[in-house]
């Protein structure tokens, strides 16, 4: 898969699609290319059938990511037009990892700042090692933080935390995140890796329809009420039912093997 930096590294694996950040000099802090790459990697995984599920991780393992990275700030976000545009290029970025068809895991080593929480939190799924640290360190900057990465906090975590986090400006171990439910999981180092392919290849082998399905009406159930399209939340239920995997479901059960779904 070609892409647009290598500084982001978009992989097939089999039902598995992987994107890793990778910026090790600065704890694979985002830059301008990393954000532009994410949306056509996603696109890709999006468009190919065989991928069930995707791993949103650091390369290097030392990092999930540092947020987004400042050294190119004065080039990149110089003037109010160029400002307009890196923050676009961020928007996108993150609205396509959130609207993405297929399910998406975060697997966090190390730091998880700023921008690289905000991809985490977009994530479906968000597993972490035990010496993960976590923060959104905007106050300290004097940065604004936008509605839609406010919401998305607020969805996670609540009113209370996502005041917390952002007041604070302070950094968060894993077992803090673990009970502001910020996380899913938190592993020890070493089980890490093989938790996360265990998780992926599990959700892999379910039936693609139905785990769509959750995803669109979990997504629906999120949105104001005025907002929600529950005539959609009906459409891909009944097309569950329509399909061949449910009925290879059924004789799977039956006869008491694994089902082997091709997701139509």
């Amino acid at each position: 898969m070609q892409s647009i930096t290598d500084q982001l590294i978009a992989e097939k694996d089999g039902a598995i699609g992987r994107i890793a950040f990778n910026n090790p000099e600065r704890r694979n802090a985002i830059s301008y290319e990393m954000w532009q790459a994410m949306p056509p990697a996603l696109e890709a995984f999006a468009a190919d059938d065989a991928i069930r599920v995707i791993i949103v991780s650091g390369a290097d393992g030392k990092a999930f990511s540092a947020g987004a990275d400042v050294s190119q700030f004065e080039s990149k976000r110089a003037s109010k037009d160029a400002t307009a545009e890196y923050n676009a290029a961020v928007a996108q970025a993150v609205e396509r990892l959130k609207s993405c068809d297929k399910p998406t895991i975060a697997k966090i080593e190390g730091y998880c700042l700023g921008g690289g929480l905000n991809v985490a939190l977009s994530c479906d799924l968000r597993i972490a090692s035990d010496d993960a640290r976590f923060s959104i360190p905007a106050a300290k900057l004097g940065l604004g933080y936008r509605y839609g990465s406010i919401r998305t906090l607020i969805d996670i975590v609540g009113p209370a935390f996502a005041k917390e986090i952002l007041y604070t400006a302070r950094q968060f171990n894993a077992d803090e995140a673990l009970a502001m439910r910020l996380v899913n999981r938190v592993l020890p180092r070493a089980e890490l890796n093989e938790y996360v392919e265990s998780y992926a290849a599990r959700i892999a082998g379910n039936a693609p329809l139905t785990v769509y399905a959750v995803k669109r009406i979990v997504t629906e159930a999120l949105k104001d009420s005025a907002a929600r399209d529950l005539e959609l939340c009906e459409q891909v239920v009944e097309r569950c039912f329509a399909s061949e995997d449910y009925k290879e479901g059924r004789r799977a059960f039956l006869e008491k093997r694994k089902p082997k779904f091709a997701g139509r």
